[in-house]
C-alpha cells in the first residue's frame, strides 16, 4: 500500500528571532508521524534575517525546505506559495511563532482518517481545544463565526485557526480561483471549497496561547477592517459575479508562482 505523504507549509515573515526553533519543533512532531513527510518554510519578504536563519538550519536538517522572495505579500500569498511547490497527498499549514502547538498537527491527521475528510480546521471552539485567549478576541472570532455561517453556509465554528489540512484533490480544484492574498484567505479557500461541493470539513482540537501576541491594538483594527472587506468580496465574487464558477475560468488571475499542479509523482 502507498504511503501517504504529508506537506508542512510554514508560512514566515519578521520571525528571525523565533524561526529556528518554530521549525525544529515542528519537525520533531514530523518525525513521531507515520506519513512521510516535508516541510517547507516560506519566508514571506526578505525584511530581516529570517530567510538566512531558517537557511543555515537547512544544513542540519536537510529535510527541511527554505523558500521565499523579496516582498512581503501577505499571509495566504505565502501559503498558496508553498503548497506550489508540495509534493504532499495531504497539505497542511501551521504558522510560525508558535502561539499554535505544533502537537496539534497529530488530531488533524486523526480526524482526517477517521472522517475520510476533505479539510479539517483547528478549532478554537472544539470542546477539548486548550485556549488561552483574551475576551475581545473571544467576542470577535463568534461574531466572524456567524458571518461566515451566514454568508457562506459554512457549519464550521471557526475559521481562523493558522492550523489546517486539506486533501490535494480539493487544492487541485480550488486554489487556481482563489484572489486573496492576505487576511481572508482562510475563508475564501473553505468557501470555494464547499461550493465545489467538498463538504467534508471537519474541526479539531487545538492546543493555542495567544499571551504572546504583539500586534498594537491600532494594527488589530486595522487587521479587523480588512479582513471583513475580504470576506464581503469574497461573498460578492462567490454569490453575485459567480466568478469562482467554472463557466467564469478564463477570468481567473494566472499567477504562475502559485501554480498548483496535478501531483503525479
Amino acid at each position: 500500500m502507498k504511503k501517504t505523504r504529508l506537506s508542512i507549509i510554514v508560512p514566515a515573515f519578521r520571525k528571525e528571532k523565533t524561526i529556528v526553533a518554530d521549525l525544529k519543533r515542528i519537525k520533531k512532531v514530523l518525525n513521531n508521524l507515520r506519513y512521510k513527510t516535508e516541510l517547507i518554510c516560506v519566508v514571506d519578504g526578505y525584511v530581516d534575517n529570517t530567510f538566512q536563519k531558517a537557511t543555515q538550519l537547512t544544513q542540519k536538517e536537510p529535510n527541511i525546505k527554505v523558500v521565499g522572495y523579496q516582498t512581503n505579500r501577505g499571509k495566504g500569498y505565502a501559503i498558496r506559495y508553498g503548497m506550489a511547490k508540495s509534493k504532499g497527498d495531504l497539505i497542511a499549514f501551521i504558522d510560525a511563532g508558535m502561539e499554535i502547538s505544533p502537537n496539534s498537527l497529530s488530531m488533524i491527521l486523526e480526524h482526517f482518517e477517521w472522517y475520510q475528510a476533505d479539510i479539517v480546521v483547528g478549532s478554537k471552539r472544539h470542546p477539548v481545544s486548550k485556549v488561552n485567549w483574551t475576551p475581545k478576541r473571544r467576542l470577535f472570532s463568534l461574531g466572524y463565526q456567524l458571518l461566515t455561517r451566514v454568508l457562506f453556509g459554512l457549519k464550521i465554528k471557526d475559521t481562523q485557526v493558522g492550523l489546517k489540512c486539506y486533501r490535494r484533490e480539493v487544492l487541485e480544484k480550488v486554489l487556481p480561483r482563489l484572489i486573496v492574498k492576505k487576511y481572508a484567505f482562510d475563508v475564501e479557500i473553505l468557501a470555494v471549497a464547499h461550493h465545489l461541493g467538498f463538504n467534508r470539513m471537519y474541526e479539531a482540537p487545538v492546543e493555542i496561547d495567544f499571551t504572546t501576541d504583539t500586534s498594537t491594538s491600532a494594527a488589530a483594527s486595522r487587521h479587523i477592517w480588512d479582513m471583513l472587506v475580504d470576506t464581503a468580496a469574497i461573498f460578492y465574487r462567490l454569490h453575485i459575479l459567480r466568478y469562482y464558477d467554472d463557466t467564469n475560468r478564463r477570468q481567473w488571475k494566472f499567477d504562475p508562482d502559485l501554480n498548483f499542479r496535478v501531483n503525479t509523482v
